[in-house]
């Protein structure tokens, strides 16, 4: 496991959130964890969204013994239906009128190619049409929220796996319903089909918050969106990998070099949703798009903010959710 060597000092610089409101995707372990923890540390109030299992009743055991008296409301929600979101989302407005951030977290990895239930691809619907569709339901909670306090956050979680998609654009053919029929199981040293899917979802998470930033700008809201990447964190994301006994001994002699803690990682995750100097349209990381260190600012690569990418994340995106999220 790795050591965390950045995290303590970085808390310290995090503002009192109490009386604000954090509704976060995919607590049970990892960066999620750590960010719903952090959250109720400094005195916000932290809603979980997990799909039922018995890690949700550990994680919550887990996370009063961390923080007594902390302030934790679990909701049941299974990324990998459009069903399950929406009743969350009706919980969670019958729980609030307004909501500070909402922490688009939750993501999977090199999965096999299936579809859910929905006929979308496991990867594309967990890690970015479920969570446009959260962010589009919830934007009047988080405007309620901007209305009366001056701020709210919708914050989501990329990697460094948005720069390794080699035509360095997203294809449309992953946001439809062709789940089980995009081709490759195989998992490679970050290559191989499976984790081809898994890139076209982590371009879409950045893309989905440059355009987001650009759309709430034009609009006048004081919503910010921000995007973050956690480096090489020691999270659960790729347990089920087999990579054969070859990668695999040279990932055990390579991870000290690459991998930093869950707590480290979670540093651009907590500065999107709760640093105040965090800025709308930014993502947050390693610098240098690293596997380690400080979480700093990093500027867009080109094909991120392009528009004809930004333009087919959001008709695809709307297609397949049925809802329309800032249009013009």
């Amino acid at each position: 496991m790795a050591r965390t060597r950045l995290f303590p000092s970085f808390e310290k610089t995090l503002p009192d959130v109490s009386g604000k409101v954090f509704v976060i995707t995919g607590t049970t372990s990892g960066t999620g964890f750590v960010a719903a923890r952090t959250v109720a540390e400094h005195g916000g109030e932290a809603v979980l969204l997990n799909r039922q299992s018995n890690r949700v009743e550990t994680m919550l055991a887990s996370l009063k013994e961390a923080v007594p008296g902390g302030r934790f409301v679990t909701i049941e929600c299974d990324l990998q239906s459009f069903q399950s979101v929406r009743n969350a989302v009706a919980e969670i407005k019958r729980k609030y009128d307004k909501i500070y951030c909402l922490s688009n977290n939750a993501g999977i990895m090199a999965t096999p190619d299936e579809a859910t239930v929905d006929g979308y691809d496991t990867q594309m619907q967990t890690n970015h049409l479920s969570h446009f569709l959260l962010t589009a339901e919830l934007l009047p909670l988080l405007e309620a929220e901007a209305a009366a306090s001056g701020d709210a956050r919708i914050v989501s979680h990329s990697s460094f796996g948005r720069l390794r998609t080699p035509e360095k654009r997203l294809e449309e053919k992953y946001f439809g319903k062709n789940g089980g029929n995009l081709g490759g199981n195989e998992v490679g040293m970050m290559s191989g089909g499976s984790f081809y899917r898994y890139f076209q979802t982590k371009l879409a998470n950045s893309v989905f918050i440059y355009g987001l930033a650009e759309k709430l700008k034009e609009k006048g809201s004081s919503v910010r969106a921000v995007c973050a990447h956690p480096g090489g964190a020691d999270t659960n994301l790729g347990v089920h990998m087999n990579l054969g006994f070859f990668m695999n001994m040279m990932m055990r002699v390579m991870r000290p070099f690459m991998i930093q803690s869950a707590e480290d990682g979670a540093m651009g995750l907590l500065t999107g949703m709760m640093a105040s100097d965090a800025k709308s349209g930014v993502l947050y990381g390693p610098k240098n798009n690293g596997t380690k260190g400080e979480a700093v600012a990093i500027a867009a690569e080109s094909y991120e903010t392009d528009r004809a990418n930004i333009d087919l994340l959001w008709r695809t995106s709307e297609a397949a959710t049925g809802v329309e999220l800032l249009p013009h």
